[in-house]
């Protein structure tokens, strides 16, 4: 069995940079095992299927390489450049239906806008293991939903993190996100999920869920530009919608190709 297979550098306009992710079509859903085992084949952060459902309408679901995920940006922003560029969607939107509700993503210019619902975020105390993990005392540490967000003072200490991994596994979260106000933009992050099989994210559209609040609220702006500091590097323009969050950002095809299952 034959099917399609599509690797998408999302949040940049140049190849080698953002972030990858694999976007499979299908006519019907494979049973969970074999879309577990083409992402983990795969290896990427996230690898996303679709089925349609009806006009600019369809299905979406994401694994990393070890686990299925609630919510997923590049790859959504994947799928939607994978539609338009490849299957010529003619409208303007695309509408997906997902674990975490309904996703839209437009065309906007050169790129695409996706409209998220918001993290809600807490103040949390955190763990001693965290801050060993990280090798310094954050500032402030926030809860949302999956992950625990960092508060460090400048762009220079999230750019000079070297975790300890094995240490941040032990963390009970999907995972941490360290972000700081930043030197260009308004504020830079970097994004560490070793529970879920992915020890560095590249570019993360769902941790802007988690950011954007904490960053609008700080900053007093409702639009904001902020960059990921992975050595990829990606930028998002984050916009708070209420209780949604609005990202926008770019993509590139980087590979069109088939792959075999039996």
């Amino acid at each position: 069995m034959k099917l399609p297979i599509y690797q998408i550098d999302a949040f940049t306009s140049k190849r080698f940079s953002g972030n990858p992710a694999a976007v499979c079509p299908l006519e019907a859903w494979l049973p969970d095992a074999v879309m577990q085992a083409i992402a983990a084949e795969n290896n990427l952060s996230e690898t996303a299927f679709y089925v349609q459902q009806g006009p600019q309408e369809y299905q979406l679901r994401w694994f990393t390489p070890t686990v299925e995920v609630d919510l997923c940006g590049h790859a959504t922003l994947a799928a939607a450049h994978c539609l338009f560029r490849h299957f010529g969607e003619k409208g303007n939107s695309l509408s997906f239906h997902s674990k975490s509700g309904l996703l839209s993503v437009g065309r906007e210019g050169e790129g695409y806008i996706m409209d998220f619902p918001v993290d809600n975020i807490e103040e949390a105390l955190p763990p001693k293991v965290l801050s060993a993990a990280l090798g310094l005392q954050p500032d402030s540490v926030w809860m949302g939903r999956d992950d625990y967000l960092v508060i460090l003072d400048k762009e220079e200490a999230v750019a000079a993190l070297a975790p300890d991994l094995r240490k941040l596994r032990e963390v009970r979260s999907r995972g941490v996100i360290v972000s700081a106000p930043g030197n260009e933009v308004d504020f830079v992050s970097r994004c560490f999920y070793p529970n879920a099989g992915v020890d560095e994210d590249p570019v993360t559209g769902s941790a802007h869920t988690t950011m954007t609040p904490y960053w609008a609220e700080r900053l007093g702006k409702q639009e904001m530009q902020a960059r990921q500091l992975s050595a990829r590097g990606g930028a998002i323009r984050c916009t708070m919608l209420g209780d949604r969050v609005a990202l926008s950002g770019q993509a590139v095809t980087y590979l069109e190709g088939w792959i075999e299952i039996d």
